[in-house]
């Protein structure tokens, strides 16, 4: 059996994987600025995430998709999130608790419903799949809804973050900074509704896994 290095292939050097590391090289640059220079800050922030929509498509076209990829990906994805928001506790000391909840849920959730899920591709039992429900069918199969609800709610912290250094231009007198945070102030908070249930189902999945491997055991004893 040959290793992917003996076969030519080396999956860090993959274009979307490089494009990763990118991703991570300015967040951590993001991160470095956020309390004191929210212009580098945010550009690096924003660059970063919308190279997440270019990895996926490098992916698909050099036919590169690899699960290193896509745990880098999730990981990046959390990692830049959670420092943002831990950093927005800090601007906003009144609303920690919310910044709080809402880290832990972004982590806990996907956590447990990526770890549930390369659970799942080792067993053949039937699972729980939400995408039987239409409202998430849209959510898993259409990429511009995808999108939306992704861009929508880093656009919620990006604006708050942004906000405590500026108002920003003025609309009708009031902030633009503001206005955003109102506006995508309900797509995060579907978006964490949305993690919430991948939890819930991620948990009835992983219940079911065990009940099986309880049962295996159960039968090899007797």
């Amino acid at each position: 059996m040959t290793t992917p290095t003996e076969s030519g292939e080396n999956i860090f050097v993959f274009v979307p994987n490089i494009i990763g590391y990118a991703r991570i090289i300015l967040a951590v640059i993001s991160f470095y600025f956020m309390p004191t220079n929210h212009v580098i800050a945010i550009t690096c922030y924003v660059t970063s995430a919308l190279l997440d929509a270019f990895d996926g498509h490098a992916a698909r076209y050099f036919n590169q998709s690899t699960k290193f990829g896509a745990i880098l990906d999730q990981l990046t994805d959390r990692c830049g999130t959670m420092c943002l928001c831990a950093v927005l506790g800090y601007f906003y000391p009144d609303y920690m608790f919310f910044f709080l909840i809402s880290m832990s849920i972004d982590i806990a959730c996907h956590w447990i419903y990526l770890h549930t899920t390369l659970l799942q591709g080792k067993t053949s039992h039937k699972f729980i799949d939400m995408s039987e429900n239409p409202i998430m069918h849209l959510y898993y199969t259409n990429r511009t809804v995808l999108f939306c609800m992704c861009a929508g709610n880093e656009l919620f912290y990006a604006a708050l973050y942004v906000l405590h250094f500026t108002p920003g231009p003025l609309i009708a007198g009031c902030s633009l900074f503001k206005v955003l945070v109102y506006f995508s102030a309900p797509v995060a908070i579907v978006k964490s509704a949305i993690s919430v249930l991948h939890c819930i189902v991620a948990c009835k999945n992983l219940s079911i896994i065990d009940v099986n491997e309880r049962k295996a055991i159960a039968e090899k004893v007797k």
